[in-house]
């Protein structure tokens, strides 16, 4: 497909502050970036993969099937990994204590599991891998991660999620303290999303 030829992108989530960080990031790729719902496709997906990638590319499989041919689909999966905890939430971020329960309540859980850990031992990153499911039926993979810690409590106003309590070991300040362009520049969907613009490229998209 020429680059010209190009006139969307579906991607695959409902999630607004993320779609809102998209297309900031995505911005200069010349393309419309349409969510699920704006293109008209309603699906429950079952995201059963073991890793952030086999997620990704289900998301991105089920929403091309639906969308029908000539359309590029993109999804991301993306969660935070709590070395202290083995990893959690993983995978399972969106879903920690329920997929509805509000994120303040979420971050106060994992506070309240690290209590009394002290900050050497709380390392955790960042991960997003974004997948792309393309015309011809070819499906591309990237992944970014960003490495931190838990914080002791919450900060900042910015980002979404658990942005309040993951602090960068640089300036001591959590993603939700920095400014949208500041953080898109280092965060793990950032990283992601930049990587697959390239593969784009490479595949002539």
């Amino acid at each position: 497909m020429e680059r010209n030829q190009m006139k969307k992108i579906i991607f695959a989530t409902g999630n607004k502050d993320k779609l809102k960080e998209i297309r900031m990031i995505l911005g200069d790729m010349g393309a419309e970036i349409c969510s699920m719902k704006e293109a008209g496709i309603a699906l429950d997906i079952v995201e059963d993969g073991a890793t952030f990638e086999e997620n990704a590319v289900i998301k991105a499989k089920a929403v091309s099937a639906a969308a029908g041919q000539g359309e590029i689909v993109l999804a991301d999966d993306s969660g935070l990994e709590i070395d202290y905890l083995g990893g959690e939430p993983g995978v399972y971020s969106a879903r920690y204590a329920g997929e509805d329960t509000p994120y303040t309540i979420k971050n106060q859980m994992l506070l309240d599991r690290l209590a009394g850990v002290p900050k050497e031992q709380r390392t955790a990153r960042f991960v997003c891998a974004i997948a792309a499911a393309l015309p011809d039926g070819q499906v591309l993979v990237t992944k970014g991660t960003i490495e931190g810690y838990i914080g002791f409590a919450p900060a900042g106003e910015n980002g979404f999620g658990y942005d309040p309590i993951f602090y960068l070991w640089e300036g001591d300040c959590t993603t939700a303290q920095l400014p949208p362009e500041r953080k898109n520049e280092l965060s793990h969907r950032g990283k992601a999303l930049r990587a697959m613009k390239e593969q784009l490229k490479q595949a002539g998209i």
